[in-house]
This record gives structure tokens, sequence and C-alpha cells, in this order.
């Protein structure tokens, strides 16, 4: 499976954040937990179904930092009853209503939007350098490909898929296993073919692999 059907066996989007993976997780357990439902085998495979998901979106899903688009801080300082001050309080002023055009609304929402698309792929370019470094690479390839469905046009994105791919083909060859690191190689070469820089370092990994064969 990849990086979207984790998110759906969980009822979630995808890219939703770890809170909601966390929440979604609890519920549905309490749910299908063997314990609640002693003889019930089709509850039985849904809970490890979502306690697999679970495990993997742990290391992938993005952690909340955003505020609220609407949020408005607010302050309690400078704030003095009646009794305090011994003057009555003044109505607020009234406010005057904005007519907001639909052009304007609608790029009110497309820079929200594009906000938070960023936002998203800097915390996915963050998991997936942590997965590469601890050598996480079947973790590291879901996450980027959930990336690149939600994102088809980013050639950054695109970029990092290519890499991982190629990170992972040559752990494979290390581990001997040729014919799945070579579709990786190739994999790679597929998804990001402008890139000179990979494609040597993939010339490099076929070239092992010929002197293993």
């Amino acid at each position: 499976m990849n990086i979207a059907d984790y998110y759906r066996q969980l009822g979630l989007n995808l890219g939703a954040t770890l809170g909601e993976v966390k929440a979604s997780y609890r519920r549905l357990a309490r749910m299908y937990h063997p314990d609640v439902n002693p003889r019930d085998r089709q509850a039985k495979d849904k809970f490890i179904a979502v306690t697999e998901a679970y495990k993997i979106l742990l290391n992938v899903a993005p952690p909340q930092t955003e505020l609220p688009y609407n949020y408005t801080p607010t302050s309690t300082t400078n704030k003095k009853s009646k009794s305090e001050t011994g003057y009555p309080k003044t109505s607020p002023p009234k406010q005057t209503k904005v007519r907001v055009n639909r052009k304007q609304e609608k790029d009110k929402n497309q820079f929200h939007t594009s906000e938070v698309e960023k936002q998203l792929k800097q915390n996915y370019y963050l998991h997936l350098k942590q997965l590469l470094k601890y050598k996480r690479y079947p973790r590291a390839v879901a996450l980027v490909e959930g990336l690149a469905q939600r994102m088809p046009q980013d050639w950054e994105v695109r970029q990092w898929q290519a890499i991982a791919y190629q990170r992972w083909a040559r752990h494979l060859i290390s581990e001997r296993k040729l014919d799945k690191a070579r579709n990786y190689l190739k994999k790679a070469l597929k998804t990001d073919p402008q890139n000179r820089a990979l494609s040597a370092e993939v010339e490099h990994d076929f070239r092992q692999l010929e002197k293993i064969y």
C-alpha cells in the first residue's frame, strides 16, 4: 500500500496531521478491538489493519504547526470593569461592513491553500530526511509517493521521489536483492530523467549490479 491507503484505513484524507491520526486511531481501535468483538473475525482484521496504518503514519504524518485560518489573538490586559474605573463602559464602535467580491474571496482562499500546501511540503521534506537518514527506505518511499499524488506537478517532489528510489535501490544491492534494486533504479531515472547528478549515481549503481551478476 502507498501512504494514501494508510490514511484511508484510518478514515482520513492524505496529509492529515499527527493529531488527527492519533484521534482517529483511538476511535477505531475502541470500535474494533478484539476484546469488544471476541468472535468477530472481520473486526479483528480491521483492528490489525488500522493498527498497522497507525504505526506507519506515526513516522509520516506532519505535525500540526499552523493556527486556524480565522485565529485572532485576544488580550486580557487593560480590561477594567465599571466598578474598577468608576466610569461606565462605552459601547464598541459599530463595525463597518466591507463588501468582498467573489474574486477577492477566491484570491484569499487560493493564498491560504498555497500557504497550507507550502507548510505541508516542508513538513514532509523534514520527515523524508529523517527516514533516509535512519535507512527506513520503504517508509521514505511511501511518504514521498503520497506527496507526489497530492502535488503531481511539483518538480521538487518528483526529485525527492527519484532520490528515495535510488537510495532504496542501493540498499537493496547491498542486500543482494538485485532484481528489485534494478526496478527501483529504473523508476528513479523515469521519475526525474533531467537530474544529471542523480543519473550519474544510478549509472554507478547499475555498474555495481553488473559486477555482482
